[in-house]
């Protein structure tokens, strides 16, 4: 996620809770998304598009986060 930012997620991993939190919650859903996909984990179509939903959320903050600290 975001390679052309990779330095600047590293430094903010280790200084800022909330963009840590943001990104291991991105990264979890990532995870269960998968699961559910891969019939690993059970979970309805509808229960997978609103994980997509929150997955993509978290995303536009990270991004805006990630932005922001750029500029």
């Amino acid at each position: 996620m975001f390679p052309e930012y990779r330095d600047l997620i590293t430094q903010l991993k280790g200084h800022d809770v909330h963009f840590t939190r943001l990104f291991d919650k991105h990264n979890e859903l990532d995870q269960v998304i998968k699961n559910k996909e891969a019939h690993i984990e059970p979970g309805s179509q509808a229960e997978i598009e609103q994980l997509k939903k929150e997955k993509l959320l978290l995303k536009d903050q990270i991004y805006g986060i990630l932005r922001q600290a750029s500029a």
